[in-house]
């Protein structure tokens, strides 16, 4: 399980960017988003460094 802080996540569309980032790694990812804490957790077997970058490509930023 990796867990991110997205603080400049703010909209349905940041989540929906950071689901298809995450899903766009791997397609089997179980991404949980919590908007209002601004907490991405994601459920794979790909290293955290690789869904912070997605992430990070996305435009967003990962703590």
């Amino acid at each position: 399980m990796h867990e991110f802080k997205v603080n400049d996540m703010s909209c349905n569309h940041c989540v929906h960017a950071i689901t298809q980032a995450a899903l766009a790694l791997d397609p089997q990812a179980k991404v949980d988003i919590d908007l209002p804490s601004k907490i991405v957790r994601i459920e794979s077997s790909a290293s955290t460094e690789a869904f912070r970058h997605a992430i990070d490509e996305a435009g967003y930023t990962a703590e």
